[in-house]
């Protein structure tokens, strides 16, 4: 993938990969990223032309609101997975640093609690 779509996915690419046991398959068209057999981001190019170039994640219990009503050109409810308290972060609206956070913190959320003493 090139252009501004492939810059974004190289990204996400390269934190995830830096994650103890982090995989990398094909879900439902898009790459998405494992840990173990569990899904912890899921990147999505346009997905249904819904004009996002994002990564969707978990995030903690109560905080997806928060982030989606205090910063909504960053965040959004994203389809089938938001009713499970994930939220859709839109690539070209965050930074590297920040970016790494919230996929450090969806692999905490998601790995087994043998692999997080493997975190760093």
């Amino acid at each position: 993938m090139t252009g501004p779509q492939g810059n974004h996915l190289e990204r996400v690419r390269r934190i995830c990969a830096s994650l103890p046991e982090s995989t990398e398959k094909t879900s439902h068209g898009e790459p998405t990223f494992f840990v173990g057999k569990k899904v912890f981001v899921m990147f999505a190019n346009n997905h249904h032309n819904d004009g996002h170039t994002a990564v969707w994640i978990p995030v903690a219990p109560g905080l997806q609101p928060a982030l989606i009503e205090s910063f909504p050109e960053k965040f959004f409810y994203p389809p089938y997975v938001g009713v499970r308290g994930w939220v859709g972060i839109e690539l070209s609206q965050i930074n590297d640093e920040e970016l790494t956070s919230f996929i450090h913190d969806a692999w905490k959320l998601i790995a087994p609690k043998k692999l997080q003493s493997l975190m760093k």
